[in-house]
């Protein structure tokens, strides 16, 4: 992703200072409009793939790029869908992932079972965050970032956006196409909070673990839980709390 793209100049109190950029981006599939979502541009194929795999929309990686007439700030998905989305259009916004859905029961989206997946050193895992490549956070202090590691620590995909569940969708989308969902021995890392829709998205590609530098929420501990996914949040200065499924913690290391 540049930092050239992902941020603007602004002044304010007489001096310049940079902020990160927050637009737009239409989704289509089969040139019929799916999803507005606002996000910071940059890997918006990735962005486009990713969501429409977290909602069960699509089963593994689709053609996307740029539209027949070549619009601004818009995406082309080749179809066909999974299943039929209804009638209803969502609207994304940086903060909400969900909005606009029309009942409670479509906000919950089926996974398979997860793997037992790694065992990882408990050490490891606190210090994921510390490894994440945030560029346009050094930049602007205004995006969240995703990270995607081996059990062994190593970072295979980091993305940016304004929208934390964006730069999950991101790096789920790239994992698709590299052709690695699902991510039975991988791990996903957040720079933020951990809600309801990160450990779903996470569960529906198949990663076995989450970690987060900030708190779970209620109902993203008891998603985790059901999905049996291990759930790790407050990861800062080589500590953690593990709130569910903690055998694939190894403790003592």
């Amino acid at each position: 992703m540049s930092t050239a793209y992902t941020f603007t100049r602004v002044v304010h109190d007489g001096r310049e200072d940079e902020v990160a950029v927050e637009e737009p981006l239409e989704i289509r599939v089969d040139g019929v409009p799916l999803v507005v979502t606002m996000r910071t541009p940059g890997h918006d194929e990735e962005l486009a793939l990713g969501f429409l795999y977290g909602e069960g929309l699509i089963d593994g990686p689709r053609s996307a790029g740029a539209t027949e007439d070549f619009a601004n700030n818009t995406v082309e998905v080749a179809g066909p869908l999974t299943r039929d989305p209804g009638q209803r259009r969502f609207y994304t916004t940086s903060s909400c992932g969900v909005c606009g859905k029309g009942a409670l029961e479509e906000v919950a989206v089926h996974s398979a079972p997860l793997p037992d997946g790694p065992n990882v050193a408990r050490s490891l895992v606190a210090d994921l965050p510390n490894r994440l490549e945030q560029p346009a956070f050094e930049q602007t202090g205004g995006v969240h970032a995703t990270g995607l590691f081996t059990a062994g620590g190593e970072l295979l995909h980091s993305r940016e956006d304004v929208g934390r569940h964006n730069a999950m969708d991101k790096v789920v989308g790239r994992a698709l196409l590299d052709g690695i969902v699902p991510l039975g021995e991988r791990i996903l890392c957040v720079s933020g909070r951990l809600s309801f829709e990160l450990v779903q998205k996470a569960a529906v590609a198949g990663a076995p673990i989450l970690v987060g530098v900030g708190a779970p929420s209620s109902l993203a501990i008891s998603l985790a839980d059901d999905r049996g996914l291990t759930l790790c949040g407050f990861a800062r200065r080589g500590r953690m709390n593990v709130y569910t499924h903690p055998q694939r913690i190894i403790e003592g290391r």
